[in-house]
């Protein structure tokens, strides 16, 4: 197999763990590429222990002080800099980072053709229709690994898509799945970061306590897998063991199962269409569990997820600005400058003062995205 694998967000929750599935196939996977963000303890990790062929950081003052440390290897910064490693030469490019940040580089990779394995719900939330539209006219694959994403795709695998009727993303709850509106008024960061089943990043774990995460994941299954939203569902199921299902118009139903280890998807992606062993890796155990737990989806109670539905189906720009408003509101909530409930309420504004553009071109969505978070912004001031 032998894949060459740019990673894009390497010190992320997604991309440590896509370090560590890389490390237990090393000869099935090499590492030639990764960018780091401001994190320069694991960027310097991460070229002693892979020697990687170019590696890119934020800042040009890091760029240099790697430069001087590590002088075989290309290194590069800022966006620009992204965008030289994910088309750098490798089979894969593995899209990790956080935010819309990850938009233009992935667009760039798939004019290469390239396999695009896919984490950075941003970019599909964007601005889907441009990346699949993309990979259909350049021969590019997307990939998703999202575990509920990645339950579809091996759900669907080999099945005749007309023939499936319904998409049911599972969603955990989060942190405060079993608390009240009113109870949620004067919730910590603290609390929030608290996820009773996945060992997340911050932002991905507050957007899984606001339910924003589903909400994104049911726009990215839209876009993916080509489903009205009238046919996707989401069911809350505590355990996180059936990470998504698939209905078919016979009433059948295919699952894909798993214990909470993001490791599996990513493997699977990065490994498509083979499946490599995981000796190590802890087994399911239904016996053990013993009981599955489900309930229906209480949209009064979640409203974040009522207002990403709303925004899939106005479609254009207003995804757009629902991804960028929340990410806006959620860095102000980590810095202790709203409170929680105030995160869906400063979404639902940007939303309501906005007149969607549809069918944008990347310079629109770009401008809409800035917009939308200096508005935000200036909503709490």
């Amino acid at each position: 197999m032998n894949k060459k694998i740019i990673l894009l967000g390497a010190t992320g929750s997604i991309g440590v763990q896509t370090a560590d599935i890389i490390r237990e196939h090393k000869e099935e996977f090499q590492l030639v590429g990764f960018s780091a963000g401001k994190n320069m303890d694991t960027a310097r990790k991460f070229l002693q222990e892979f020697s990687p062929e170019i590696v890119c950081v934020q800042q040009e003052e890091d760029a240099k002080a790697l430069k001087a440390e590590f002088p075989a290897v290309e290194v590069v910064f800022g966006n620009q800099g992204l965008i030289e490693t994910a088309t750098y030469d490798a089979d894969i490019l593995v899209n990790a980072v956080i935010g819309s940040v990850g938009l233009e580089p992935t667009l760039e990779a798939i004019k290469l053709g390239r396999v695009i394995a896919i984490a950075n719900k941003e970019t599909l939330v964007t601005a889907g229709h441009l990346v699949m539209d993309s990979a259909k006219q350049y021969g590019a694959t997307i990939l998703p690994v999202d575990s509920e994403h990645s339950a579809l795709f091996q759900s669907l695998n080999g099945e005749k898509r007309e023939q499936a009727s319904r998409l049911i993303l599972t969603a955990s709850g989060g942190s405060f799945r079993d608390r009240t509106r009113a109870e949620l008024e004067n919730v910590t960061v603290q609390d929030a970061l608290n996820h009773p089943n996945w060992s997340m990043g911050s932002k991905i774990t507050i957007d899984s306590a606001t339910m924003v995460n589903k909400g994104l994941e049911v726009i990215e299954a839209h876009i993916l897998f080509d489903f009205d939203y009238q046919d996707i569902d989401v069911l809350l199921h505590r355990e996180s063991i059936i990470h998504s299902m698939v209905e078919f118009h016979d009433t059948s139903v295919m699952a894909q199962l798993g214990t909470p280890d993001m490791r599996v998807p990513i493997q699977y992606a990065l490994s498509y269409p083979e499946r490599l062993p995981r000796p190590e890796a802890k087994r399911l155990n239904l016996a053990e569990i013993g009981k599955l737990h489900f309930q229906e989806m209480d949209y009064e109670r979640f409203r974040a997820l009522k207002l990403a539905f709303d925004a899939g189906i106005e479609g254009g720009t207003m995804t757009t600005v629902l991804n960028a408003a929340n990410e806006q509101a959620v860095a102000m909530f980590l810095n202790e400058q709203i409170k929680f409930l105030q995160i869906e309420e400063l979404i639902e504004r940007a939303m309501n003062e906005h007149a969607p553009i549809y069918s944008p071109d990347l310079e629109t969505i770009l401008n809409v995205d800035s917009q939308t978070r200096k508005s935000v912004e200036n909503m709490i001031k």
